[in-house]
């Protein structure tokens, strides 16, 4: 094998092992440093400086987890980024609008939540592209976190000025095989100030959203860090 293609096998199984749900369901709530090193063109994590920490929450719009995040988050005066599917955006537009109106960020998601590895460069550029129909915004998380770096390069190239956002720490409320207090400990023992976090809005994960974001953001507050949005610009 060449290289690069032994490149991407190791990065094939550091990402399984970072915080997608697979076959064997073992990942890693913390991102590992070799990661971020290898994606380093990517957005891990931001700025410790400001004591904050930014919670994202990936599939919605959904009808029923997302209006319960934005009420939780509203109790803490607390803003979040939501990286929206773009159909799921056109089946709720009123909630893909008040996260708007609310004051959160929004980011592309896929318009079909494709994975990168899976799928060829231009389909997947495609599919981007028509999410972004509905979704005006330049940052871009790939579900699962699964995207070449050709993907990245050919995505950038194609839209200028993408930010791509990753995580350095992961709740893991996809997981059917824990509980939402797993949950809270992934987070509450690897959040730092500038940590990205990452929630689901969605019905899969909805058990362990509903109970770990309520006590997340208590713990956050009681750090005193601001629970910010991942900005549009630098």
């Amino acid at each position: 094998m060449a290289v690069g293609g032994g490149q991407l096998a190791v990065i094939d199984c550091t990402l399984q092992t970072a915080g997608c749900k697979l076959i064997y369901m073992f990942y890693l709530a913390k991102t590992p440093g070799i990661l971020k090193a290898l994606y380093r063109s990517c957005t891990w994590q931001l700025s410790p400086a400001r004591r904050a920490v930014y919670l994202t929450f990936d599939d919605g719009p959904h009808p029923q987890a997302t209006p319960f995040v934005m009420e939780q988050l509203k109790k803490y005066d607390a803003k979040g980024t939501f990286f929206c599917i773009g159909k799921n955006v056109i089946e709720h537009p009123q909630i893909y609008q008040q996260l708007l109106e609310e004051g959160h960020t929004v980011g592309n998601h896929t318009h079909n939540h494709l994975n990168g590895w899976k799928t060829g460069t231009a389909k997947y550029l495609e599919n981007i592209l028509e999410a972004g129909k509905y979704i005006n915004s330049p940052l871009f998380r790939p579900p699962y976190g699964r995207i070449t770096p050709f993907q990245v390069k050919k995505l950038r190239d194609t839209i200028p000025g993408t930010k791509i956002i990753m995580w350095d720490v992961l709740s893991a409320d996809f997981d059917t095989a824990i509980t939402g207090e797993d949950c809270v400990q992934n987070v509450v023992f690897r959040a730092k100030p500038g940590s990205i976090i990452v929630f689901h809005d969605s019905t899969k994960a909805w058990d362990r959203l509903s109970y770990a974001l309520p006590r997340v953001l208590e713990f956050c507050k009681k750090q005193q860090w601001a629970m910010e949005a991942i900005p549009y610009g630098e």
